[in-house]
């Protein structure tokens, strides 16, 4: 029977096998150690001679850098008048309708003429007892004169004479205004259009009883045609001095010339909005009153501006630059731009890039000129 060995040798003899699977384990995970640590530039190199890396892009889009101002307002007369009876009555009959179109001179409405009618007769009649009063008076004037001629008549009779007849002239004169003030009003009794146009408004009906001047019916006359707009208090200096032009719902690829007409020193009470008229050229006279309108209200300035992200700038000390894909090879170039300004989100680029290059807006730190990319689709806004 074999003696066991000793404990000493057992032991060591187990370390002799257990020592090469430890360092085979040390060999490993420093290999795989190796493998982790690559160099982010070796994994470019490798993906630049493998498939194309995407991208996040944007398309340049050159836009003024003062954007019109857009405001709606109406298409309006230049002139619309309310036209009420010069005297007080009742309303007998109205003969027109809003819309409807009228000439100068036409009747829109009239009182009833009893009492015009009955006033200028009393003061016809009035004229007639004035000028018999006269004629008398004439005639006993000459009578006296005649008596003073032979002596038989004093000097004081003729004068009396004289003064009577005077007085009755005047009482002549004053019965002829008084007939001709009761023939206006009998006229004033009809309203009549002062010039051409539309009317736009109707303001009282047949039957009811109205005061002198009181607003009957408004007409917009034909002629100018313009767009009233409410302007906001940030705009003023705009509208004073941007050009204008204007465009209707109903045909909104014409653009017409507008020009400032009248602006408003008040705000209104409620909107805190300025009231401004334009003239609009090349509209018909009788174009359609109400249509909405747009005004456009540009600056001028004619300096265009590109707006990009600011995770699109590149700025390593040697100026701003971006990113931009190329189209046809698919590989990024460096190109350098000029900033404008900068805000919280975007920057204002004026030079540098072209309209519709795609600029990268992503992760740029990890990119190098020359590398191949596949750009994303754009997100879109909305």
């Amino acid at each position: 029977m074999t003696s066991p060995a000793p404990l000493s040798k057992r032991i060591f003899g187990k370390a002799r096998r257990i020592v090469p699977f430890a360092l085979l384990l040390v060999a490993g995970a420093g290999a795989a150690s190796w493998a982790f640590s690559a160099k982010p530039q070796d994994k470019i190199e490798a993906n630049a001679e493998g498939t194309a890396r995407p991208v996040q892009v944007q398309t340049v889009r050159y836009a003024r850098l003062s954007q019109p101002r857009l405001l709606v307002g109406t298409v309006r007369a230049r002139v619309e008048s309310d036209l009420g009876f010069r005297v007080a009555g009742k309303i007998a009959t109205r003969k027109v309708q809003a819309g409807d179109r009228v000439k100068a001179g036409t009747v829109l409405a009239s009182l009833d003429e009893t009492d015009f009618r009955l006033s200028r007769e009393s003061a016809e009649a009035e004229l007639s007892a004035a000028r018999s009063s006269a004629k008398q008076a004439e005639l006993e004037r000459d009578r006296i004169a005649e008596l003073r001629r032979k002596g038989w008549s004093t000097e004081q009779a003729a004068e009396r004479q004289k003064s009577a007849y005077d007085e009755a002239v005047g009482r002549v004169t004053r019965a002829e205004r008084q007939v001709e003030i009761a023939s206006n009003a009998q006229t004033y009794a009809e309203i009549r259009s002062d010039a051409d146009g539309v009317v736009i408004g109707v303001l009282a009906e047949a039957g009811q009883v109205v005061a002198a001047g009181q607003p009957i019916f408004r007409i917009a006359r034909d002629g100018d045609r313009e767009a009233q707009v409410a302007v906001p208090e940030q705009d003023l200096q705009l509208a004073r001095t941007a050009k204008a032009t204007a465009a209707l719902w109903s045909d909104a690829g014409a653009s017409l010339k507008a020009e400032l007409r009248e602006l408003s020193p008040n705000a209104d009470a409620a909107t805190r909005t300025f009231q401004a008229r334009y003239t609009i050229s090349g509209l018909v006279p009788d174009a359609p009153l109400g249509m909405t309108v747009t005004l456009t209200l540009a600056s001028g300035g004619e300096t265009k501006v590109a707006r990009l992200p600011l995770a699109a700038i590149l700025n390593e000390g040697g100026g701003t630059e971006v990113y931009v894909v190329d189209k046809a090879s698919g590989q990024l170039q460096r190109k350098a731009v000029k900033v404008l300004s900068y805000d919280a989100r975007q920057v204002v680029i004026s030079e540098g890039v072209a309209e519709g290059d795609l600029i990268v807006t992503l992760g740029i730190h990890t990119l190098r000129s020359g590398l191949k990319v596949r750009p994303l689709p754009e997100a879109k806004v909305g």
